[in-house]
């Protein structure tokens, strides 16, 4: 409404202008209306100046509502106009673009304090670069995990935690990192994350990072009671008829009074009964020769030999090896790898150690009453080289798959354990990762990840 009567006025203004110029132009040179002249004259001064004022009013006041939000000043008001109630609607609207740009600021302004609590209150430590060096954000628990009290800058943690800031710089754009070193006389391992997302067209580097000591240092706990409980289940095997035929032994041997018997007192049932005590004890104990070789196995990796291995190529030859060895179970083997000429960096006889031993556990959890299938794949996802290991077998229970990965656990009777713990190390060797998803009478897959090296 405001703006219809603002140009109706400014019209109107003009109109009675053009019509004073054109009454002066008309009695102009008149010397009987000289006078006459004279007061439009200063009629026509009058409604020029009435005119701009009018105007320069309008602009004032869109200028002052311009300035107020430019330095955020939201006591500015608008008082009655003087140029009538014409102009009441445009302060009114002035009013409200005002509280409205203050409520938007005061809105921001709680996010901003929310966020900065939250960001305050997180258990891992967050850093914010602009333009490489200086810091936007950073947290108390930043501060405290790499000894930076009050930095504000990034050469200012140079100074402070130099061989954590090296080694950031040293990171790519996007990457992840485990680093260990010494803040306060104390070791500490970091697991950091970069990200570097583009704000307002100006690129962020957002660091997070967080001390896992503790959390390594329970899962070592928990990989230890693991370990150690099924050692102690091995060796009791073993330990248990060793002791009790030994005392056995001892007992045909001794009399009641616990003196050695004569030659002449031992029958012949006595030393048949004393010989197979020995062969059993002699096995049990080859046993557990064998079992202590098997876990030097464990801790006599070698180190891989990198070189660029054809996956499909490698898959091709496994599956013809192990098609020729002499099985009744009915199993179809298939390879799909894409591309077809896709290649990983790895030891070529370690990697295929570890697919030979996930395809044989394949075959042995494939029941002979139905048609098998054990399927090899290759391809690349996130950024990563997987090899997929995926069979229609019985599965694996959910409550084993957290052992499978277990030195000496095993859920076959003839299993030595070693398997899988073994391809898991490899994998690490490699620095890559196995991992596993299984559902009862579905089928079994593992995954065999790389790292992507171009």
């Amino acid at each position: 409404m405001f703006y219809k009567k603002f140009t109706f006025l400014i019209v109107f203004r003009i109109a009675l202008l053009l019509l004073n110029v054109l009454l002066l132009a008309y009695i102009f040179g008149d010397p009987r209306l000289f006078f006459n002249q004279i007061i439009l004259s200063l009629l026509l001064i009058i409604q020029i100046a009435e005119l701009v004022r009018f105007v320069n009013h309008t602009n004032r006041e869109l200028a002052r509502l311009f300035l107020a939000i430019r330095h955020s000043d939201f006591s500015t008001t608008f008082k009655d106009p003087p140029l009538g109630k014409s102009f009441k609607e445009l302060q009114l609207s002035m009013m409200e673009v005002i509280q409205a740009y203050k409520d938007v600021k005061i809105e921001k302004e709680a996010q901003y304090q929310f966020l900065q609590t939250l960001v305050n209150q997180l258990h891992f430590g967050i850093i914010s670069l602009e333009n490489e060096n200086t810091i936007t954000i950073i947290n108390p628990m930043a501060e405290q995990l790499l000894g930076i009290p009050g930095a504000k800058n990034w050469k200012l943690v140079h100074q402070l935690n130099p061989e954590f800031a090296t080694r950031i710089d040293g990171l790519g754009s996007n990457a992840r990192s485990l680093m260990q070193f010494t803040v306060q006389g104390e070791k500490k391992m970091i697991a950091v994350e970069i990200r570097t997302p583009i704000i307002l067209d100006k690129p962020h580097k957002l660091i997070t990072f967080q001390d896992i000591n503790s959390e390594i240092e329970q899962k070592e706990i928990e990989a230890w009671h693991k370990l150690i409980r099924i050692l102690t289940h091995e060796i009791m095997n073993s330990v248990t008829p060793i002791a009790s035929l030994t005392e056995t032994m001892q007992t045909v041997l001794e009399d009641r009074e616990g003196k050695q018997k004569q030659v002449s007192e031992i029958d012949n049932d006595t030393i048949k009964d004393i010989l197979f005590s020995l062969k059993t004890i002699h096995k049990r104990s080859d046993g557990l020769l064998a079992f202590v070789d098997t876990y030097r196995k464990l801790t006599k990796i070698p180190q891989p030999v990198i070189e660029s291995v054809n996956i499909q190529k490698m898959l091709k030859e496994i599956i013809q090896l192990m098609q020729q060895q002499s099985d009744d179970r009915n199993i179809q083997f298939h390879v799909d790898v894409t591309p077809g000429d896709l290649v990983v960096k790895a030891d070529p006889n370690l990697l295929e150690q570890v697919i030979i031993n996930l395809v044989t556990n394949s075959k042995q959890a494939i029941d002979r009453s139905i048609q098998g299938v054990i399927s090899l794949k290759g391809y690349e996802q996130n950024n990563r080289i997987l090899i997929e290991v995926e069979d229609n077998g019985k599965g694996i229970p959910e409550k084993e798959l957290t052992e499978i990965f277990v030195p000496f656990f095993s859920t076959k009777k003839e299993g030595s354990g070693i398997g899988l713990s073994l391809s898991k190390q490899i994998m690490s060797l490699h620095g890559g990762t196995i991992k596993v998803k299984s559902k009862p009478e579905e089928g079994t897959s593992f995954y065999l990840s790389f790292k992507h090296k171009h």
